[in-house]
């Protein structure tokens, strides 16, 4: 460089070190940044959850007291650890913590399980952990990642029905599991990650062209079956069932206490995703319309939910410390619970004998405290509605008198 031309040696000297100093400092400042580079696990939380504070004799291997975890900034680790719980027909089993630090005895435990096919979208699973990789190999350009990721990709396509639907479970079995499932959000989270791929997320930029057609098949099909799906209930168009009948699609039981019924909790979900699409057509346009009807018309006023310390409880799934109650409230705001009765419209309980309830009070301490069934949910939809209904549908509000 031209300024140090003319300069004495013990100048020179003392600016290389300068300059080496600056490069050291610079370096370190760009690893701490690299450092400091994180991708949320926040949606594992369920099935952490379940791993940590719920009893499950099946779980493959269980925590050990103060398991450690790695932190969000570990994602290399982290995501060795989803490579480990992947099953060899690239979907994952679920309630475990993928942060988790695994013990060598863990580990040796859960790989031996990869050629066991109990793999699902339940709590989260699978689309959770195919979005995850797929975000670490865009920062770390290791192949395993991207061969795990398409290994997830390939299994929800494997998995869908004919009729555009997915199954809790996959391969199927018995019993409920084969229903078309919104429940805990599992059709929605994986119509979520197909509209990542269709939409070119930057994760997603090495899937190939023949995997993203098939992609974007499955993700019309999934929407034509939202459409088919929704509940006609005394003569009216209304919202979905948690899960739905994978023959029939009618409204279907799932667990003994998760009735066939309009449930709102789940079908806040479904819109919000409808009304998120570009140029909607005719049919999903009225399919938004009559459930934005439905939330507005079912809202429950002056009612709150009220958690309390109750008397300690040993229950078979878990240990209770708390007891809920609903009180009246004028200054509550508008509330839905999660589930309205087929062909009364009426809030609907249930419990593990299926016995139909018609308030929280008559449902078990056990199943009061450890169910979701008020919910906000549909708030949100009608917030995001006045927006959409003046872009879409400017002629017909139908929160209008």
């Amino acid at each position: 460089m031209k300024i140090f031309k003319n300069q004495p040696k013990s100048c020179t000297l003392f600016l290389s070190v300068i300059l080496s100093s600056f490069s050291f400092v610079f370096s370190i400042a760009q690893s701490n940044k690299s450092d400091k580079i994180t991708i949320s696990t926040r949606p594992f939380m369920d099935g952490v959850n379940h791993w940590y504070y719920v009893k499950d004799e099946t779980n493959i291997v269980n925590p050990v007291p103060n398991q450690p975890q790695y932190p969000e900034s570990e994602y290399t680790k982290i995501a060795d650890n989803i490579i480990y719980f992947q099953r060899n027909n690239g979907g994952w089993p679920k309630n475990y913590d993928m942060r988790a630090v695994l013990t060598p005895e863990q580990i040796n435990a859960v790989v031996k399980t990869k050629s066991v096919y109990h793999t699902t979208f339940d709590n989260a699973t699978t689309y959770t952990h195919t979005y995850y990789l797929a975000q670490v190999y865009t920062l770390t350009k290791t192949e395993k990642y991207k061969d795990a990721c398409l290994k997830g990709i390939d299994f929800i396509l494997k998995a869908q029905y004919s009729n555009g639907g997915w199954p809790q479970y996959f391969p199927l079995e018995k019993g409920y599991s084969r229903h078309i499932t919104f429940n805990d959000g599992a059709y929605m989270g994986i119509m979520n990650i197909l509209e990542k791929i269709i939409d070119n997320d930057p994760n997603f930029a090495f899937v190939d062209t023949k995997t993203k057609n098939k992609v974007t098949k499955a993700y019309q099909k999934g929407i034509d079956c939202i459409l088919k799906m929704q509940i006609v209930d005394q003569g009216k168009l209304t919202a979905w069932c948690q899960q739905h009948d994978e023959v029939t699609l009618l409204p279907a039981w799932a667990r003994k206490f998760e009735p066939p019924s309009i449930c709102n909790g789940e079908s806040a979900a479904v819109v919000m995703f409808l009304m998120s699409i570009d140029n909607p057509n005719e049919k999903i346009i009225q399919s938004i319309q009559a459930a934005v009807k439905w939330f507005s018309d079912s809202k429950i006023y002056n009612t709150r939910v009220e958690t309390f310390d109750a008397p300690k409880e040993e229950s078979k799934y878990m240990t209770i410390t708390k007891d809920n109650r609903v009180v009246t409230d004028p200054t509550a705001p508008p509330i839905w619970t999660r589930y309205y009765e087929l062909g009364t419209g009426k809030p609907l309980f249930c419990d593990r004998d299926s016995k139909y309830l018609y308030s929280l009070a008559e449902v078990s301490r056990e199943r009061r405290v450890g169910y979701a069934w008020y919910t906000y949910n549909p708030d949100k939809v009608l917030k995001k509605y006045p927006e959409w209904q003046k872009k879409w549908a400017p002629t017909t509000d139908v929160l209008k008198p």
